[in-house]
């Protein structure tokens, strides 16, 4: 329905959408459904014993400090705690390349704000990260796509595409969202230099890193990015801009992610930050630097990765066991998802409302394809649900799909 209040809102939010998964979620909600849908991670491993012990020590000892306006850039000891971690992988930075961000989500809005005019191309893969699309609509960006295989993105289509003029090239290397793939070791150093090579920024958006359950860790791209100039600088200056976050590996709740980046992508990050909100949260940053910065995480992280692997084991083997010939899907090494393929022709969209009247949700994937496809694809998330519930979720969706095979 038009109302007068069409008239007044300014043009670049006719770009601007509802999430569909945040949608879906409000339908998943109702009782008795499964869901597969939200990328949650499991309130059974969130540590709340610690925080209760954390926000003891804050309110106690720092407690006019934590309750205080603070640096847009972030709480130092947090910083530097980040730059210290990050030196473990090989990236020499020191806080000055660090921000501290409202969530992974306000780092993407930031950098679509500070690098995305009207038009500007961004080459991202084909199905990719929805809140990505979601952030940078808005700003006017047009969107070149790049298909995937089970080694991640396809680079050798890479060369074609960066020479249609990019401004940046989005990546999620490790245990990709939605699709749960990993960027080879072999196509990360392709990406690399092809990326050095046209003079095209990358933004790594590595949320699961950390989330790994079988095979070896592998470099994230601005480490490999590092050590293809570290004789040059001693301190990170390259071309890679890496974000990740603290919700999956202690609470979504906290809303707390982090940038790395040359110093004067910060600076440029930080200017616009004031403007959306000053600073992040003093008192969760508090919170999250006393728990984090401990001997316990390692332990803490080692207990996240039993427990998802675990419910990646049961949902896989349970796919095998019930879904009809035909159907595919990726078997993840690490995160939060993996991703369903129906047979050509099907279309996942139309068949969700069925899937919750049967009490089982999970996310279409044509939502993830920023030029449209995918419609015969889908999302499902292992991490949340307790083993017994996957298995019970998996058998309903496949009697739904059976009974729409065409």
């Amino acid at each position: 329905m038009h109302t007068l209040w069409d008239e007044r809102f300014a043009l670049r939010t006719d770009n601007i959408s509802s999430s569909a998964i945040r949608e879906l979620l409000k339908l998943t909600s109702l009782p008795d459904v499964i869901s597969f849908a939200g990328g949650l991670p499991a309130p059974d491993v969130f540590p709340i014993d610690k925080f209760k012990e954390a926000a003891e020590v804050v309110l106690t000892e720092m407690g006019p400090s934590a309750l205080q306006y603070g640096t847009t850039e972030g709480y130092q000891p947090l910083r530097e705690m980040l730059a210290r971690n990050a030196t473990k992988y090989g990236l020499q930075i020191s806080p000055d390349n660090v921000l501290i961000t409202t969530g992974s989500q306000q780092a993407l809005d930031l950098l679509g704000r500070i690098f995305i005019n009207r038009g500007d191309r961004v080459l991202v893969e084909s199905p990719t990260y929805l809140g990505a699309i979601q952030a940078w609509n808005a700003y006017g960006v047009k969107y070149v796509t790049i298909p995937f295989d089970d080694d991640g993105m396809q680079t050798d289509l890479l060369e074609s595409r960066l020479r249609t003029g990019i401004k940046f090239i989005y990546v999620l290397p490790n245990f990709q969202n939605p699709t749960g793939v990993t960027l080879s070791r072999e196509r990360r150093k392709v990406l690399v230099e092809m990326a050095d090579a046209y003079g095209v920024p990358i933004v790594e958006d590595d949320p699961y890193g950390q989330l790994r359950y079988e095979g070896e860790h592998l470099p994230p791209v601005v480490v490999m990015d590092n050590e293809m100039r570290a004789k040059e600088v001693p301190i990170y200056s390259g071309n890679v801009i890496y974000t990740s976050t603290f919700s999956k590996i202690l609470a979504p709740g906290l809303r707390l992610a982090w940038v790395v980046a040359p110093t004067e992508v910060i600076k440029k990050l930080v200017q616009a930050k004031q403007g959306a909100d000053l600073n992040t949260s003093t008192l969760t940053q508090f919170l999250a630097y006393q728990v984090a910065n401990t001997p316990w995480m390692k332990t803490h992280i080692r207990n996240i990765r039993t427990v998802y692997s675990e419910r990646r084991n049961v949902m896989i083997e349970a796919l095998r066991e019930y879904m009809p010939e035909g159907v595919k899907w990726t078997e993840p090494k690490g995160g939060l998802f993996l991703w369903v393929t129906l047979p050509e022709g099907m279309d996942s969209g139309a068949i969700f409302k069925t899937a919750v009247e049967a009490k089982v949700a999970f996310v279409p994937g044509g939502s993830f394809h920023p030029l449209g496809g995918g419609e015969n694809t889908m999302r499902l998330n292992f991490s949340y649900s307790k083993p017994e519930i996957i298995v019970e979720g998996i058998k309903r969706l496949a009697k739904v799909i059976k009974d729409n095979l065409i």
